[in-house]
């Protein structure tokens, strides 16, 4: 008898060492939605069901246990967190403020993160697209999303000190922001506001839907070695890469969407594939020339890395209509562009010249119906600046000012591109 209770608690044991152990739970909220996410110390089988009156959502895991803390604090979709144990089952219940659309997933192992199940609370907010009239206004702004990299669940690279690139992106897109904005005729639209994450397609649909005309998508990756530095753009490829670090770049960028959670059924086309390759054509030479002029801008005052300039196949660039461009603002892993990304006057030095670049594109090639198309109407005479020129021979020759010069161009330094057009009294 004695051997039979001991064999049985030897089981007993057994069975609770291979239960799954839910290790902790973390919460990331959005603007349109939030997510929780339990870590697991090994694939779980469980069931998820909506109650209503109040409304909650009540999760069961079968053979698990729990292990480690169930807390939220002033979420504005989960009003708190309940569980319950029994024998070998937990049940988790997130008592809600509102009703709310429910999706759940389980996740498999990558990089630094365990086995996680994921519960997404989507809020019904429905996108505020941009009407054709609205597009064809008249004297409207040009916009210009600005994508913060990684955030939320996926911290992106991760520097010596500690620096994690989503800090670091999204503290550049929101200085970004402000340049835009202080320029006459250009909006920014920032696409993620806060630390949480985004999948990369809804991303550039963001964008989409606000009729944006230029995608910037703001990075500080991480590279194998530590000596590679200096800043970058890139546009979208569909062939291969341009250089090494272009193809470790995009790999390590297309990652994100394993870490940060989504699943296959979210990968869907935007538009049929012969359409989606016609658009994509038409959007990527003007990439070219958007990545062209900020890559000019940049290499006055940032040590570029090579000549600054590469195509890799960056998922988050496939934007079917909108031009769109990454830009590599360093690289974190190296502990001189780590600490230059956490200095706010490098930052300021930095944005200020990605917001030149931008502006050079768009008076190079207006989009229609825009207030930067219309001064380009009406300024007749054009000068593309080459090597060499300088403000006050072009106002000599023209027999202008300096002053004027830069009044009519929205310029506030003496500073030429070459390459960016200026338009001059007829």
């Amino acid at each position: 008898m004695k051997k039979l209770l001991s064999t049985l608690f030897i089981l007993l044991i057994c069975a609770v060492s291979q239960a799954t152990k839910i290790e902790g739970m973390r919460v990331w909220t959005g603007p349109d939605h939030t997510r929780a996410v339990f870590d697991l110390s090994a694939d779980a089988e469980y069931k998820l069901f909506e109650l209503k009156n109040p409304s909650r959502v009540v999760i069961d895991l079968d053979e698990s246990q729990l292990a480690g803390d169930l807390k939220v604090k002033n979420n504005k979709d989960i009003k708190k967190v309940r569980f319950s144990t029994e024998k070998n089952k937990v049940r988790i219940v997130l008592d809600l403020h509102k009703p709310l659309k429910t999706k759940s997933f389980l996740l498999k192992p990558t990089g630094e993160y365990g086995h996680r199940l994921v519960v997404d609370l989507n809020r019904d907010i429905k996108p505020q697209v941009k009407t054709i009239a609205a597009v064809a206004q008249p004297n409207r702004d040009v916009i210009v999303a600005i994508d913060a990299g990684h955030g939320g669940e996926d911290p992106g690279a991760i520097g010596a000190s500690g620096t994690h690139e989503k800090v670091v992106t999204l503290n550049i897109a929101k200085q970004l922001a402000k340049k835009i904005d202080a320029q006459k005729g250009m909006k920014a639209l920032i696409v993620r506001t806060g630390d949480y994450y985004i999948k990369h397609r809804k991303r550039f649909e963001k964008a989409r839907e606000k009729g944006a005309d230029l995608f910037v998508s703001i990075h500080a990756d991480a590279f194998h070695s530590s000596k590679v530095n200096g800043a970058s753009v890139y546009i979208l490829s569909q062939r291969g890469a341009s250089s090494e670090a272009a193809k470790w770049l995009a790999q390590s960028e297309n990652k994100s969407d394993q870490i940060g959670g989504v699943v296959i059924e979210d990968k869907k086309d935007v538009l049929s594939q012969v359409l989606y390759d016609l658009s994509q054509n038409a959007a990527l030479e003007e990439s070219h020339k958007a990545a062209k002029a900020v890559q000019g801008s940049l290499k006055q005052v940032v040590k570029l890395h090579g000549k600054g300039f590469g195509q890799a196949n960056f998922l988050v660039l496939k934007s079917p209509d909108v031009p769109s461009i990454l830009v590599e603002t360093g690289y974190i892993s190296n502990p001189g562009d780590e600490k230059k990304l956490k200095d706010p006057q490098h930052v300021d030095k930095l944005t200020k010249q990605i917001a030149q670049g931008i502006r050079a594109y768009f008076y190079q090639s207006p989009p229609p119906n825009t207030w930067i198309a219309a001064q380009a109407k009406s300024k007749k005479i054009k000068h593309v600046v080459q090597s060499g020129d300088t403000l006050s021979d072009i106002a000599n020759k023209n027999g202008i000012s300096m002053a004027e010069i830069k009044s009519m161009n929205n310029k506030t330094s003496n500073r030429l591109l070459v390459g960016e057009v200026l338009y001059l009294p007829n």
